[in-house]
């Protein structure tokens, strides 16, 4: 029998039409992904405002018809949630665990997202493969590392939107010596969701300015040379 989990009237207001997608994922995700361990069984009370909701108004922040890839989807946060919310966003999700794509590939079908590519990997194995928009990720890493597997795969000018805790601003001053050495044009805190979810989400957003790639092989070649 199917777990029934009613929307909040937030949930009405955030995923307008795709609502009912966002209620079959919902379920889903309180049944297959409790019994797989993709969630624990305590946070099935508050799937919609701390999981679903929470991803869903990092929306706000994406530019239209973005290419995104998802780094460390684990059971689709946030990026199976964007991809129901947007449909107009051409999404990746990238996970290196095989029973989670399993788990990721059974609701895109299921829900019938045709924005949406699973792929089992690692983003450090795989950033010659994509140029994005933009990358997201929650509860990943610290900044400090996801910086480092994220940034590869942007574009010139892509963003990296990081959606954190409280710690969200410590973390911001521990990476600033990889942003920089990245040679990132902005680094700040964003909150959105006011109203919709409390507290808002915070989201670090890191917009890279030079291509990631030469960065990271200027970066190889002063080492080579002997330079900081």
């Amino acid at each position: 029998m199917g777990v029934s989990l009613p929307a909040p009237p937030e949930a009405h207001a955030v995923f307008g039409d795709a609502l009912p997608a966002a209620e079959r994922y919902a379920e889903f995700l309180a049944q297959a992904g409790v019994e797989r361990g993709l969630i624990g069984p305590r946070e099935v009370d508050r799937l919609w405002d701390r999981h679903l909701i929470n991803c869903a108004v990092a929306a706000e922040v994406i530019p239209d018809r973005a290419n995104v890839v998802d780094i460390g989807s684990g059971a689709g946060l946030p990026g199976l949630v964007l991809a129901i919310v947007r449909p107009d966003l051409s999404i990746t999700l990238l996970e290196p665990l095989l029973r989670r794509t399993t788990f990721l590939d059974e609701c895109v079908t299921m829900l019938g997202l045709d924005n949406v590519d699973v792929r089992r990997g690692r983003a450090e194995e795989v950033a010659k493969d994509y140029e994005v928009d933009v990358v997201t990720a929650r509860a990943v890493a610290p900044l400090e590392r996801l910086a480092r597997w994220a940034l590869p795969l942007l574009r010139p000018g892509g963003e990296l939107l990081a959606l954190k805790g409280e710690r969200a601003g410590t973390e911001l001053k521990e990476a600033g010596p990889v942003l920089e050495r990245f040679g990132v044009r902005t680094a700040e805190l964003v909150q959105v969701g006011h109203g919709m979810v409390d507290p808002p989400t915070t989201i670090v957003r890191v917009v890279a300015e030079q291509a990631p790639r030469r960065a990271a092989a200027s970066q190889r070649s002063n080492r080579r040379k002997g330079l900081k």
